[in-house]
């Protein structure tokens, strides 16, 4: 699955800059009210630290195995969204990327969120909030954009910066829903010939979401170190 990841992410990355066309919403601003979505609660999804809270209390207070049950609640979150956004017919990728999008979006912020929470870290505080969206990006990404000079730091530096900058919310945003189209363009690229067969498309899409929102979970736990809770 790793390998179909990387590669419906390449053929993404590629057919990105025409998201437009097709998913015009898709911009700064939608990834930041996603964020807000996650952390505030949206729908029957509980606020991201309510959440973790419980989970953490479900643990009986430790924090390692109530980050891993916060991860794997929303990976099974983003394998059945992906499941039910892909299936049909090539027709309905129209509507089906940016409802898998706004779907990915939401459930990682607010897997993130939870694991910041949980690590002792302010989610009210616009730098925390910048973390929690590069950690969404993923390890190699961020490596690429810190070599590129589009960022300053992985997201443990910007969760404990001295200083918030504005400017670098723009940055990190633009960058997010850039990632966040071509992993779902490219997916849906990568599953075009299952769709002869279209419950495979739906369990293809299914395993890539989940692998995906997997790896940016591990990936937080790595970055996000713990610090003093309140």
């Amino acid at each position: 699955m790793g390998a179909t990841s990387k590669a419906a992410g390449a053929v993404g990355k590629q057919l990105a800059p025409k998201m437009a066309h097709i998913a015009p919403e898709l911009t700064s601003s939608f990834v930041r009210q996603a964020l807000h979505r996650a952390i505030a609660g949206v729908g029957p999804l509980p606020p991201a630290a309510r959440a973790a809270d419980a989970q953490l209390k479900e643990q009986k207070g430790d924090v390692d195995r109530g980050i891993h049950e916060v991860i794997e609640n929303h990976v099974r979150y983003a394998g059945a969204q992906g499941f039910v956004t892909n299936l049909g017919g090539v027709v309905t990728m129209a509507v089906t990327i940016p409802a898998n999008i706004t779907g990915l979006a939401l459930i990682q912020c607010r897997m993130v969120a939870g694991i910041a929470h949980l690590r002792g870290y302010d989610l009210d505080d616009p730098r925390v909030r910048n973390a929690i969206l590069t950690c969404m990006l993923g390890e190699d990404t961020v490596t690429a954009l810190i070599r590129e000079r589009k960022l300053p730091a992985p997201p443990m530096a910007l969760a404990t910066a001295p200083l918030h900058d504005p400017d670098l919310d723009v940055v990190i945003s633009a960058e997010v829903a850039a990632e966040l189209v071509a992993r779902v363009t490219g997916k849906k690229v990568a599953t075009t010939f299952a769709r002869k067969v279209p419950i495979a498309g739906g369990f293809i899409g299914l395993g890539v979401d989940a692998f995906a929102t997997w790896q940016v979970g591990r990936y937080a736990t790595r970055e996000l170190l713990p610090r003093a809770r309140r």
